[in-house]
């Protein structure tokens, strides 16, 4: 016999620091013996179970037999007109195409319907008629192994299920763990019961961190993969923000300001828009905090990352007019066919409109998801950006950042 009567505090750790259900883990147990056994001592399509007490590391194991009617089965005796007239008589009324034919009986897998009432009175076909199995002390060193790889394989399996259970539900929120190592500009972060990667392009360009080191991320991903359970982290991923900002803020994490848009540039710079639902509450004040507390917070956690916050409007000449802040706009027209605005703006109000290599005007492009022309007087084109990020410069007056 395995010895098993250690398991019990095994199993006890197993359900505390990973949330493996220990039912979960005996029924893993109970399938490996049963596969160890009917491996050394079984017959070709047999059912053998194993019932595995943990207080006593006793297992027993039985033999499940099918109840069958004999008119549903085709018998060892039957001749070939038989078993055709059994088909017939099973297939009346089934549609074309449809029919099946009948599988032949299996005295190590099945009990005949008259056979099994003289066990149990009131048997049907379908039922299970059990019968026990003679114990053996010691299944051999190959049973053993097998059964201790169907162990640890389903083991691995109800871990998968756990993880995917906890941290699936934690998508979208901001999870907290330690750098284990980096590979090739990855990083791998312990986050407790599994380990989750943030890539090279979801880091903040400018961060670099060390092992041991504590980190927050913006979990957007959580999938099963040939190679185990994928979680992804994002240290640049718009939501980061908003999520950032619910920590901070109790206008946002309630819903009374909510925050519209984000655009960013990991690590350099934001344009966030927000919006309240009650005309009493200032939204950009409720993100800002007292003396600048809350944003200040925020712009920490991203390494510095300067936050341009916006008031959001339903009007989208509005919207794009404050998007393009610090510039002051003279106009904005809009070509709704096209989604494209023509922003004028004056000779000193150019550089600050476009921004340091584009990143002004970028931002406000994603952020409103128009794409947008800055004019000059008299009328020339100095820049163009798409909602897509492209930007193309065509005067570059001195930029301001």
């Amino acid at each position: 016999m395995l010895d098993l009567k250690t398991l019990g505090s095994a199993l006890e750790q197993l359900e505390q620091e990973r949330g493996i259900p220990r039912a979960k883990i005996i029924e893993a147990i109970e399938q490996a013996l049963a596969a160890a056994y009917k491996k050394d001592f079984g017959k070709k399509g047999q059912i053998v179970r194993a019932v595995f007490d943990i207080n006593s590391g006793k297992t027993e194991f039985i033999q499940v037999k099918i109840v069958v009617d004999e008119n549903a089965v085709r018998m060892p005796e039957d001749t070939d007109d038989e078993a055709l007239s059994k088909e017939k008589t099973i297939n009346e009324g089934v549609a074309v195409g449809e029919e099946i034919s009948l599988r032949r009986f299996s005295p190590e897998h099945d009990i005949l319907l008259a056979d099994a009432r003289r066990i149990k009175r009131d048997a049907v076909s379908g039922d299970e008629i059990i019968f026990p199995l003679e114990a053996h002390d010691d299944y051999g060193r190959i049973a053993a192994q097998t059964a201790k790889q169907v162990i640890i394989q389903r083991i691995r399996e109800a871990e998968k299920v756990s993880i995917i259970g906890e941290y699936g539900g934690k998508i979208g929120d901001i999870v907290q763990g330690s750098v284990q190592r980096m590979e090739r500009g990855n990083i791998f972060v312990d986050l407790g019961k599994t380990t989750g990667l943030l890539a090279y392009e979801d880091q903040i360009p400018s961060e670099r961190y060390k092992q041991g080191e504590r980190i927050s991320a913006y979990l957007y991903k959580v999938e099963e993969t040939p190679r185990g359970i994928d979680v992804r982290l994002s240290r640049s991923h718009p939501k980061m923000i908003e999520k950032l900002f619910a920590q901070e803020a109790p206008e946002v994490a309630a819903g009374t300001v909510q925050i519209k848009a984000v655009a960013r540039e990991a690590g350099s710079r934001a344009k966030v828009a927000v919006f309240s639902s009650d005309e009493h509450i200032d939204p950009i004040g409720s993100c800002v905090g007292q003396r600048g507390v809350r944003v200040s917070t925020v712009m920490s956690e991203l390494g510095g990352e300067k936050i341009d916050l916006i008031v959001w409007s339903e009007d989208p000449k509005k919207f794009i007019e404050d998007s393009l802040s610090p510039a002051q706009v003279q106009s904005v027209v809009l070509d709704e066919e096209k989604h494209q605005a023509t922003v004028t703006v004056s000779a000193d109000q150019q550089s600050l409109a476009i921004g340091r290599g584009g990143q002004n005007v970028r931002l406000a492009a994603k952020l409103t998801g128009w794409k947008l022309d800055i004019v000059g007087l008299p009328g020339e084109i100095v820049a163009e950006a798409t909602a897509e990020g492209d930007v193309k410069i065509e005067e570059t007056p001195a930029v301001a950042e």
